[in-house]
């Protein structure tokens, strides 16, 4: 059933029936679990979520968007509380259109004046707009639905305004005349008298609405023996949140701690329970390629960086602020954005410092005394199946890793063609490949030929940037070659050149993928600095 349909059958069941205000898409989804078969899309709570005043203060588009999220998140039918139509006939026509476009299954309108001022602020003050001006708004929008099961309900204020009986029921004839669906009677009294005495006189010619907000102790026996078809509980899950949240804020301002609260308010899960993350979840599986799932990283982040220093004395490079982040952790968010959840991190020094979530901490405590190697084999139980390698002390654009992760070498290399751009400090991975880089198309693979940072400069052809993929079986030959280097007594030594150079002795083919800048070695302050605008 649609929700017009679902909605116009609530106002034509027979019997009293109830819903329930929300203000935004997490409110209707409650309202909607807790069982009401309908949303009261109040004027007030939304205008008051917004932090504006209920006097048109948010615009209709600002409302519309927001009744399109509550739409969204729900299966049962939306009244919109509409207030005046926002303007004359035309915008009132155009407000019935866009709202079925967004899936709003009725709109409620008050025969007041444009700007609209809540109904309980100076009532008896309020002009009511001419009756038969707002018997032609109704008209209108009637004539602007396009689906038969749309309504219009029509809310009658001369009650507020300190009219009596006989303008509600001369209002309340020519609007149902002009094609309201169903009529809202609303009073500011303590006693439901005035809803009472005019449903008995109306005689059940259409439906009838009303929202106890002021005589909220009144049975709702007494509405259904009135023959009321529909009560609004109007505005109280806004005023829940209001207190709640006070509490919990003063709470946690005074107390200066979560201590107190934690336990008393929804969880995080619960709301992602509510936003159905785990139907997402489902269709990433579903609709997501699988691949780089299965991928680790493993990223070297053991040494201080003595370079940059008063920057680093107590706190390793890997945990420098970049950009209000970590570097560590911005290097780890590239890898997981790759959908490669798998991550090992080496630390070393100030290793109580390296922090990060989801990630598997191994320890270079002799950080002080070895070099890369030493910190790769402390991670060599991790070197199986597809594994990237990554020193902890870069930075670069998302696709150049999505590349190399597509490559199907076994081990294959980013090597920067543009090494000649930059002004390294310290040891620098200078290659020689099979060819050079150019810009013109070929199918031959470059392949590393050397590695070095004593490389004669005629024979330099790029920069290795400290990033490296291998396949299962490529993770096996480096894991060999670790293992193998080892046993030499200058391991502690040993870099990744002295790796590269190994493979390259043992037949191992090491293929490369050339760049053109987009990284960035944070070696020194000036390195630092750029990282920042990175």
């Amino acid at each position: 059933m649609t929700k017009t349909k679902q909605f116009k059958a609530l106002l034509h069941s027979g019997k009293l029936e109830f819903i329930m205000e929300a203000h935004h898409g997490l409110s209707a989804k409650i309202v909607e679990e807790t069982g009401f078969k309908g949303i009261w899309a109040s004027g007030l709570s939304i205008s008051a979520a917004l932090g504006v005043r209920d006097n048109n203060e948010a615009s209709w588009t600002q409302v519309l968007e927001v009744v399109e999220f509550m739409a969204d998140a729900t299966k049962i039918p939306i009244l919109l509380d509409g207030d005046t139509g926002f303007g004359n006939f035309n915008n009132a026509r155009r407000l019935v259109q866009k709202l079925e476009q967004r899936g709003c299954a009725a709109v409620c309108i008050e025969d007041k004046i444009f700007p609209k001022t809540n109904s309980f602020i100076g009532g008896e003050k309020q002009a009511l707009a001419d009756m038969e001006e707002f018997a032609g708004k109704i008209k209108s929008m009637k004539d602007a639905q396009n689906d038969p099961d749309f309504c219009v309900v029509a809310r009658l204020e001369a009650f507020i305004a300190g009219w009596g009986l006989d303008e509600m029921l001369r209002r309340a004839e020519a609007y149902r005349a002009a094609g309201a669906d169903a009529l809202l009677i609303h009073s500011k009294k303590k006693t439901p008298d005035q809803v009472l005495a005019f449903a008995k006189a109306w005689g059940g010619k259409c439906p009838l609405v009303v929202v106890p907000t002021m005589y909220y102790s009144t049975p709702v026996e007494v509405f259904e023996q009135a023959g009321i078809s529909l009560v609004i509980w109007a505005n109280h899950n806004c005023r829940a949140a209001i207190t709640a949240m006070q509490t919990v804020t003063r709470t946690i301002f005074n107390e200066r701690s979560l201590l107190n609260v934690e336990d008393k308010v929804a969880s995080v899960k619960e709301i992602f329970r509510l936003q159905n993350a785990d139907e997402l979840q489902e269709a990433e599986d579903r609709y997501l390629p699988k691949k780089n799932e299965s991928t680790r990283a493993i990223i070297l982040a053991a040494s201080q960086g003595s370079e940059l220093g008063e920057a680093t004395k107590a706190k390793p490079k890997a945990m420098l602020s970049i950009g209000g982040a970590p570097l560590l952790h911005k290097l780890i968010g590239t890898f997981r954005a790759e959908r490669i959840k798998d991550v090992v991190v080496v630390r070393g020094f100030a290793k109580n410092e390296v922090h990060a979530a989801d990630v598997h901490f191994v320890d270079n405590d002799s950080f002080a005394t070895t070099a890369e190697l030493a910190s790769l084999a402390k991670s060599a139980e991790w070197l199986e199946g597809d594994v990237v390698i990554s020193f902890g002390d870069i930075l670069f654009r998302r696709y150049i890793l999505s590349n190399l992760l597509a490559d199907p070498a076994d081990i294959v290399i980013a090597v920067d063609s543009g090494w000649q751009e930059r002004k390294p400090v310290g040891h620098v991975d200078f290659v020689t490949t099979s060819r050079a880089f150019t810009l013109k198309y070929s199918e031959d693979d470059v392949t590393l030929k050397a590695m070095g940072a004593d490389l004669p400069k005629d024979k330099v052809n790029g920069e290795w940037i400290g990033l490296v993929k291998c396949s299962a079986r490529g993770s096996k030959l480096v894991k060999d070659a670790v293992a193998e280097l080892g046993k030499r007594a200058d391991f502690n030594k040993l870099r990744f050149d002295d790796l590269f150079r190994h493979l390259l002795a043992q037949g191992a083919g090491v293929k490369v993928h050339f760049i053109t800048g987009h990284w960035l070695d944070v070696d020194n302050l000036d390195d630092l600095a750029q990282a920042q605008t990175f």
